[in-house]
């Protein structure tokens, strides 16, 4: 799950003039205390009513081999007879299995059982296996060792399994009696570490005590590059390690890192356990303690964490991230954070105080849970200032994003002969730059699957009458308008708008010549909304007044449209008999289409005003609509009719294959589109013409690189004053079109031949997730979002890779280029509005060393734009990252380095500048 885990932070602490609050530094103290007091929270409570284990039945010691078997004197007895005496216990609780490939071998003098090369032992819920075992039935006891070869060395060392529990030492001696044993340079593994230890005794089933033991994550148990030393140390499998002194050493060396005592949780299901806080200090705050809270296992499916942060100066922060899954049902998850801000201290110049929030929620509903509904929601709404002024995250992407937007839907469908569907959805869009906010809750969609009321029930639809459709759609919307300040308080509902919207297409198309497709439809549309307005002019204030009425209305309209288009191919062949030439045919494809459109005026929904001057005269009549503030807008009021006309082209190629083996020649794209299209207003009395549009995109370096392109041709001249007039611009002495806009986007990703393989996680992946889940963009051209204090948790490692080599000979790279600029001419001004190239990469110099850096630059302006810089190593157990942002407002750098499992996670290193943040 994503929250906030705690992240030991190691700060210089500087002097300076604070003026601090005594008591709240004192509070501080106190929340330490009570932590340390309280961290018995991370042991597992001992269940209440335990099971006791029932005792089998005494047996017989049974052996395989009848010769070797310890002799037992039988005595015939009455049966009429009982003995009054209690028969003695034997020497062995269980059936002992075993077995040896070489030697089994029973001394009836000493009464022991030798086994030698692949010794088996079964006894109980025990199993051993080793080179050699031997079994003292005066003692029960049972020794177990290795066998030393000359070429091999020690080799078939004894592995010791007790329930789940498994040793592998170098030897051991167990008592079958007391059920203890001695173990000598034992390795066990204890949840996610390894246990090391030179002595270990054995007590009982759940207990185990260690002397000069090590503690370990490292998968290499011969040469752990670090281990945690134990002078002594108490296990209970499964549950937990408390030790006393213990010490850090990193490939045996020590450090001064030591504790007096310490505890491991061992558990392999989840446990609520306290999250401790991270100690530092920051510039404008003071002390603070920092992502400290409680995490509750809730259960297999939900979890929560509840962590915040406080600062000596009374700055504050709340955060709570919440996890839920039910399989082949739902997944998501819910995180809320709150902080209040106080930069400086009351009484300076710059003293400010500011409240931010965030809310984010994300849930998928399975494919498979139902097929005929679905809910699913993308939350992300707050302060419009949050990603600006959190103090505790930092995410690129939704720091440059100027658009929070969520939505949360449900829909359902019906099926049958028509299918019936219905949606309701609840959206979101927020500016953080003018912090407006536009929401509908909800928004409701019905509709009625299409019909073809003269249709036969059999065979294919054919002609103008068949073809014949209609269906019917219901829109309704609750749409509310507001800014951050008014955010859910009563006066963000009193300017609500509610409307509905009906509509009823009905369509049919048919063959015209053969060759091309005829379409004709007509559209009936019905708003009803809540509320209108009237408008009046006030003589006094010189002003118009609008009323709102509240009540009922509605209104009424329609359309008719029509088109008709057709396919050309073209090939051309450029092969010859006895030639095999590169490029094989070149396929031309051209869609022409001509559309018509008709939109009668709707003047009688419009009303009229008089402006009275102020000699009382009546200057002017002002049209307007009482509809004009409803969510679907105003009907039309000017009768309309225009033609519309567009070209589309796409162009192919096939080519000879590189491979040789290939049968048929290669496909290539050279123009994915190339699209032509304007209109011309036959009602219009001026300017009938629509500036032609053009836009195209295409493919290239085996699709390696996309280009999109496209541009606005005006025919009509400006006058001096650069406005538009009636007449062409061939006519005012220019060319048959001007260029008014043009605009060109490119992308190229390439790689190094290994660079580009996938065969792992891409170490940006987790920070990309958290870009698309804040609103920001899908990749790392601005940078990847960073949650510091959860560096541990992103394990990335792979139990399959090997050892990083020092000096990388391939040197695995990628790069990222993405290149923009648009070109404006509307109004002459003949200017770049905007020119500017983005890119980002990574070069790997090890399998475990990655360079990465996100940039980019405004060639407008000449300057750089937001650039982030990063450097991750993969130590094996530890990873150590380091991020910069060098410049700009935000700049800041941050170095981490620590233990990669969740168990040892609060053993690192953490030091960051944090950027300047002025509220």
């Amino acid at each position: 799950m994503a929250f906030q885990k705690p992240s030991h932070t190691f700060t210089k602490i500087h002097l300076k003039a604070l003026h601090t609050n005594n008591f709240k530094i004192l509070f501080a103290l106190s929340f330490t205390v009570f932590i340390n007091t309280l961290s018995f929270a991370q042991d597992i409570p001992e269940p209440k009513e335990p099971i006791k284990p029932s005792l089998k039945e005494t047996v017989i010691l049974k052996t395989s081999d009848s010769l070797i078997a310890p002799l037992i004197s039988e005595k015939s007895q009455d049966s009429t007879q009982t003995d009054s005496i209690k028969p003695k216990k034997d020497l062995l609780e269980y059936i002992v299995d075993y077995h040896a490939k070489d030697t089994t071998k029973f001394n009836r003098k000493k009464q022991k059982l030798f086994l030698y090369n692949e010794a088996i032992i079964d006894y109980g819920d025990m199993n051993i296996t080793a080179g050699s075992i031997i079994i003292d039935y005066t003692k029960n006891t049972v020794y177990a060792k290795g066998i030393i070869d000359s070429t091999e060395g020690y080799t078939q060392k004894p592995v010791f399994t007790q329930g789940n529990n498994v040793v592998e030492p170098d030897s051991i001696i167990f008592n079958t009696e007391t059920k203890k044993a001695l173990i000598y340079n034992s390795k066990t593994e204890q949840g996610e570490g390894h246990v090391i230890a030179s002595i270990t005794k054995k007590e009982n089933d759940s207990v185990y005590f260690l002397r000069n033991a090590k503690y370990t994550t490292a998968e290499d148990q011969e040469d752990p590059e670090y281990y945690i030393r134990l002078l002594k140390a108490k296990i209970v499998p499964g549950k937990k390690i408390i030790t006393g002194p213990a010490g850090l050493y990193i490939y045996d060396i020590p450090t001064p890192i030591w504790l007096p005592f310490s505890f491991f949780p061992q558990s392999e299901k989840h446990t609520s356990g306290i999250l401790m806080p991270s100690f530092g200090e920051q510039n404008e705050r003071g002390f603070f303690l920092q992502n400290g809270g409680y995490y509750f296992a809730i259960n297999d499916h939900v979890d929560l964490a509840v962590v915040g942060d406080y600062y000596t100066n009374g700055s504050y922060g709340l955060r709570t991230e919440s996890t839920y899954t039910k399989r082949y049902k739902f997944r998501g998850n819910l995180g809320f954070r709150y902080e209040s801000l106080i930069t400086s201290e009351r009484g300076f110049p710059n003293y400010a105080k500011n409240t931010i929030y965030n809310l984010r929620w994300s849930h998928s509903q399975d494919s498979k849970a139902n097929p005929n509904s679905r809910f699913s929601a993308s939350v992300n709404l707050g302060s419009s200032k949050y990603y600006r002024n959190s103090i505790n995250q930092i995410n690129s992407g939704a720091f440059l994003n100027n658009t929070l937007s969520s939505s949360v839907s449900y829909s359902k469908t019906f099926q049958g002969e028509p299918q019936v569907n219905f949606s309701l959805t609840a959206t979101h869009s927020q500016n953080t730059n003018t912090q407006q906010i536009n929401m509908t809750l909800p928004t409701f969609q019905g509709s009625v699957g299409r019909m073809y009321p003269f249709a036969s029930k059999t065979g294919s639809k054919k002609g103008i009458i068949q073809n014949i459709n209609l269906q019917y759609n219901i829109r309704g919307e609750n749409r509310i308008q507001t800014t951050d300040s008014l955010f859910f308080k009563k006066e963000m509902f009193d300017d609500a708008k509610t409307g509905f919207q009906h509509t009823i297409p009905l369509s049919t198309n048919f063959k015209v010549f053969k060759y091309f497709s005829l379409s004709a439809s007509t559209n009936f549309n019905e708003v009803w909304t809540f509320k209108t307005i009237n408008k009046t002019f006030d003589p006094i204030e010189r002003k118009a007044v609008t009323e709102t009425i509240n009540g009922f209305d509605s209104y009424r309209t329609y359309n008719f449209s029509t088109s008709l288009g057709t396919t050309v191919y073209g090939m051309f062949n450029f092969e010859k008999e006895g030639e095999d030439r590169k490029i094989k045919a070149i396929r031309h494809v051209i869609r022409p289409s001509i559309s018509y459109n008709i939109n009668p005026a709707f003047d009688k929904y419009y009303d009229t005003y008089e402006v009275v001057s102020a000699d009382g005269l009546t200057t002017n009549d002002v049209d307007y609509s009482r509809f004009e503030q409803g969510v679907f807008g105003v009907p039309g009021k000017n009768f309309s009719s225009s033609i519309g006309m567009s070209v589309s082209n796409n162009i192919e190629a096939k080519v000879r294959d590189k491979d040789s083996t290939a049968t048929e020649a290669k496909k290539m794209i050279l123009l994915n589109n190339l699209n032509f299209s304007t209109a011309y207003n036959v009602a219009g009395d001026s300017l009938q013409w629509s500036p032609v549009r053009m836009s195209g995109s295409t493919q290239i370096l085996n699709n390696k690189m996309s280009i999109n392109f496209g541009a606005t041709l005006d025919p009509y001249a400006l006058d001096n004053n650069n406005n538009k007039i009636d007449k062409f611009n061939i006519e005012n002495g220019g060319s048959l079109f001007r260029l008014t806009s043009a605009n060109l986007t490119t992308s190229y990703s390439f790689s190094s031949k290994k660079g580009g393989k996938k065969d792992k996680k891409d170490s940006t992946e987790s920070g990309i997730q958290e870009n698309l889940r804040s609103g920001g963009r899908g990749d790392d051209m601005f940078g990847v979002g960073e949650d510091f204090a959860n560096q541990q948790i992103n394990d990335k490692n792979d139990e399959n890779e090997t050892p990083s080599e020092f000096y990388n000979y391939q040197v695995p790279w990628s790069l990222r280029v993405a290149y923009a600029v648009n070109y404006s001419n509307s109004r002459r001004q003949n200017e770049i509005s905007s020119h500017s190239l983005m890119f980002s990469g990574d070069i790997s110099l090890g399998e475990k060393w990655k360079i990465g850096a996100s940039s980019g630059y405004d060639l407008k302006n000449a300057g750089f734009t937001y650039t982030q810089l990063r450097f991750e190593r993969d130590l094996m157990s530890w990873r150590m990252n380091f991020s910069w942002i060098p410049f700009s407002t935000r700049a800041s750098w941050n170095f981490f380095i620590g233990i990669k499992s969740s168990i040892l996670q609060d053993l690192k290193y953490e030091k960051r500048r944090q950027p300047d943040i002025q509220l």
